[in-house]
């Protein structure tokens, strides 16, 4: 909880600050932050550890996929997309299936924002990694990566260029083209076209971490031969 308390201080939203927008947290006693954190379970769906969303609901967590489109700095580059919520039971498997697309040698980047003294986040590249080597590797750091809400790590393959992101959210995204194969792994899990979709990431959510999992944070940076310490 001390954690969380301490981030309801700064920033709840992905490029909103607190101090724009009136929270939905912020009148609530002990024990009615805890019971809304404590909820997993909304219809079908079951959020990881990693976040949960506002406690007025602004959008209730649902499972889905819809098209979008990423725009360069430069305002003329426009590169296809595809995001995906998927419920916690499917979400490894499914990140896992998706990054076989990608071929059998890719770069990895982990994101991290653990240390929270410091603005944004920070990424740690990785060039040149069999695949199924690192998919063995992230087999053993699923609980990291399900339940951390400060990790993310994106696969890529430059020479494309698509890349898989897993993010802190534990949204899926994908960018590049073609989507179709991409597509096609998500629907083989249930996952279903909806471009109505609104993700947890478009109001006010919150991110649930531990020192146990920036700990484990740095053990998986390290076994992919990433220089990072967490102080």
């Amino acid at each position: 909880m001390g954690f969380l308390k301490k981030f309801f201080r700064g920033s709840l939203y992905d490029g909103t600050s607190a101090a724009q927008t009136q929270s939905s947290f912020e009148h609530l006693t002990e024990e009615e932050l805890e019971a809304h954190l404590g909820v997993q379970r909304y219809g079908r769906f079951t959020l990881t550890d990693a976040i949960r969303p506002s406690y007025d609901l602004k959008i209730v967590p649902r499972q889905g996929y819809r098209h979008d489109c990423y725009v360069e700095e430069d305002g003329k580059t426009r590169v296809p997309v595809l995001m995906a919520a998927a419920t916690r039971e499917i979400l490894f498997d499914t990140f896992l299936d998706l990054i076989e697309l990608l071929g059998s040698e890719v770069d990895v980047v982990l994101e991290t924002s653990h240390q929270r003294d410091a603005a944004g986040h920070t990424d740690l590249y990785r060039e040149h990694i069999d695949l199924p080597v690192l998919k063995s590797l992230l087999w053993d750091y699923e609980d990291l990566l399900l339940n951390d809400g400060c990790t993310g790590i994106a696969v890529l393959n430059p020479a494309i260029p698509q890349e898989v992101q897993f993010d802190e959210h534990k949204l899926l995204i994908v960018y590049g083209q073609p989507l179709a194969g991409y597509e096609a792994v998500l629907q083989r899990y249930g996952i279903r076209r909806d471009d109505q979709l609104r993700f947890l990431t478009e109001a006010e959510h919150v991110h649930s971490s531990s020192d146990r999992h920036a700990r484990r944070f740095e053990e998986l940076a390290m076994a992919l031969g990433m220089d990072y310490r967490y102080a």
